[in-house]
């Protein structure tokens, strides 16, 4: 079986968010699923997501606060600057980071990690709602 759909996520602020129960509660066909796979593709070059611990929102905070030390708006060999200080430096995040997962399913839900979770990882200032593209397949 396969199904795709796209899923459309709130505005959020910069940083990092957890967003593991928004996607899965978006794919109905999810519980039916006994094994398979859900790519998970977003459709956006200034944002990115990543698998990562879900319990303690201080590492999300961490890895924000260590991207933007180390990729700030204002360094001065960037030319594309025309959208703003943050796009050139979030275009680097998502590319850093990724904007494809590959996750596996088991029996109806996603096979994570007892502490992981699937993160948003916003690196505009105002970047707006975000779209993905949920593929699953499986049996």
């Amino acid at each position: 079986m396969w199904m795709q759909q796209e899923l459309r996520l709130a505005p959020r602020p910069r940083g990092f968010h957890l967003i593991t129960d928004e996607v899965a509660d978006g794919l109905p066909g999810l519980r039916e699923v006994s094994t398979g796979l859900l790519h998970l593709q977003l459709l956006h070059t200034s944002a990115s997501l990543t698998l990562n611990e879900n319990a303690d929102p201080d590492v999300r905070h961490d890895l924000d606060a260590f991207l933007r030390e180390r990729i700030p708006g204002d360094l001065p060999y960037f030319r594309h600057t025309l959208e703003g200080p943050d796009d050139m430096p979030a275009h680097i995040c998502a590319s850093l980071l990724g904007t494809q997962l590959t996750l596996a399913v088991r029996s109806g839900r996603l096979a994570l990690g007892t502490w992981q979770g699937l993160w948003l990882g916003e690196h505009r200032d105002h970047g707006g709602a975000r779209r993905l593209i949920a593929t699953l397949q499986g049996e």
